[in-house]
Order: structure tokens, then sequence, then C-alpha cells
């Protein structure tokens, strides 16, 4: 069973992302957007490894323009790390499993 956080809205962004106890991380992605189908086992991945750790969630920005304006969300996937509410970090394009890795162990 996946570990990752479908986000379909506004109001599971504040719940899941800003509110949360642990470090999220978002990513922004697209069904259409073929290095965001490269890069989804390794999200997957991820969210098993960083468990407990961090919450790792997806936000498909077709269904959610406006959040993803909001953080600016210009090119797709882009990987970002939320802390206490707060954006901490951002990647763009998609990540080999070690800079994966090496971007929220940096950030958490």
């Amino acid at each position: 069973m996946s570990k990752v956080v479908e986000i379909n809205n506004n109001e599971e962004f504040s719940k899941n992302v800003i509110n949360s106890e642990l470090p999220v991380l978002v990513d922004f992605w697209a069904e259409w957007c073929g290095p965001c189908k490269q890069l989804a086992p390794l999200i997957e991945q991820t969210a098993e490894e960083f468990d407990g750790k961090v919450l790792v969630c997806k936000m498909d920005v077709d269904a959610n323009r406006e959040t993803a304006a909001e953080f600016g969300v210009r090119s797709i996937p882009t990987l970002m790390i939320f802390k206490n509410g707060e954006l901490i970090g951002t990647e763009i394009g998609a990540l080999t499993k070690t800079d994966l890795d090496e971007f929220i162990s940096s950030k958490i």
C-alpha cells in the first residue's frame, strides 16, 4: 500500500502540508508529464524509507492550479519541502534517488 498522500484541493493541502507536525515533501506533477512518471517510483520508495520522518504528498497541478500558482510552480516535476508550515526547499526536474535523498536529508 502506498504511503504517498494524494492532495486533491486547497483544504487538503492546508491540513496535510501546512499543519503537519512532520516535514512534508510535496511532488507537484501532472498525468501527461514524462519526467513526473519517471520520478513516481522514486517518490513511492522515498515515502517508504522516510516513513515516520517525512510525510510524502503528491498534488496534480492541472487539478490544483491555484495552489501550484501560489507556490510559483512553473515547471514540473517540482518538489518542495515544508517544515512547520513554511517552504524550506525546492527542486525542479526529475532527480536521481541519491539526489532526492540528499535533498530531503539536508532539509529535515
